[in-house]
């Protein structure tokens, strides 16, 4: 299943939500209304994303470097400042300014598989533009985190203001990627035919690609083609209040989708072990998909916290800090008054009472 733009002139490329129907999202800022202080949804179907264009100049020029250390550590040093158009923020979904970051992150240089797959609320890794992978939205049904029903960024039920980049604002001002970073990857030459170069690293120190690899993993003469993940929607429908929202499993939120074993190319990380061009003796390598879960949502190594190690005004993916109250809609993660950030939503559970 494709997510595809609908934004005039903008290749149709993977993004947008997978269900045109027209739904009013109703949502409610109420002070100390909603668990841990997040903005309240009840909006139920996917809807059809609509993406700024994103052809205005970002506020200054893009800084990333990145360095491997004593053959352990590689260090991350970047302004969070892309290099490639962005569109225009703030705009009426998202009230943030894009300002420069200052990021300095010691992600592993030889990372290794941990016994089981593992998850984190936070950016997933970073493009080697410095720009943040970050697919998660802290976008809750009814603004509870603890009801289990987690809005997709992707699924258009909640109006995020994201670019043609499939980018938005936090806050604190960190531009981050949700879906494919469509200019930076046509910088980076993936296209069809040839295997994607590396496009990041994740926070568990392997690299990301996106799209295209071998069809068979080990074997760099075997044909190229766009990789599938192994996700799919779940069948039927969600549960109904007070368990669940109600509706068709659309994709409207995170867990209406359900992961199979052998359906497509890759293992519930979006990744598998495989040669590439950088790697040619093998490694094990995360792909951004055109299917969800596009970027990947868990690692298949032990991730560091970008959160802990981002200095200057917060680091990547924090929430607004302590004592604030959480932004307006479409800015980024909202956050706890306390700070906090909620638990990890993925991987999602089989819903209660799913008919």
């Amino acid at each position: 299943m494709l997510f595809r733009s609908r934004c005039p002139g903008t290749p149709a490329l993977v993004v947008s939500a997978i269900s045109a129907a027209t739904l009013w999202v109703g949502i409610a800022q109420q002070p100390g209304g909603p668990p841990g202080g997040f903005r309240e949804h009840t909006a139920n179907r996917a809807e059809a994303l609509r993406l700024q264009t994103a052809d205005r100049k970002p506020p200054t020029e893009s800084r990333a470097e990145f360095a491997a250390q004593g053959g352990s550590e590689r260090k991350v040093s970047a302004n969070g400042i892309p290099d490639h158009s962005v569109g225009v923020f703030p705009n009426r979904g998202n009230p943030n300014t894009i300002s420069e970051q200052g990021y300095d992150i010691v992600i592993p240089a030889d990372p290794k598989p941990a016994p089981r797959p593992t998850s984190q609320f936070g950016p997933f890794g970073i493009a080697l533009n410095g720009v943040v992978f970050d697919p998660g939205a802290a976008e809750f049904w009814k603004g509870d985190p603890s009801l289990g029903w987690n809005y997709e960024a992707l699924g258009g039920a909640v109006a995020l203001g994201m670019d043609t980049n499939h980018a938005h604002v936090q806050p604190t001002g960190v531009y981050h990627y949700h879906g494919l970073p469509t200019l930076f990857l046509k910088q980076r030459g993936v296209a069809p035919g040839k295997h994607s170069p590396q496009v990041g690293w994740a926070a568990d120190g392997f690299p990301i690609y996106a799209i295209y690899g071998h069809s068979e993993a080990d074997v760099s003469t075997s044909v190229i083609r766009a990789l599938r993940s192994s996700y799919r929607l779940r069948k039927g429908s969600r549960p109904t209040a007070p368990d669940g929202p109600g509706g068709r499993f659309d994709g409207a939120f995170v867990q209406d989708y359900e992961y199979v074993e052998g359906l497509g190319d890759l293992d519930e990380c979006n990744g598998r072990f495989c040669v590439t061009p950088e790697f040619p003796e093998g490694t094990y390598a995360y792909f951004l998909t055109e299917d969800w879960p596009v970027i990947p949502r868990l690692f298949r190594g032990t991730p560091v916290s970008f959160r802990e190690q981002g200095r200057g005004r917060g680091g990547p993916g924090a929430g607004p800090g302590p004592g604030r109250r959480p932004p307006p809609p479409g800015g980024g993660p909202p956050g706890r008054p306390d700070g906090a950030s909620p638990p990890p939503p993925f991987p999602p559970p089989p819903p209660r009472g799913a008919r």
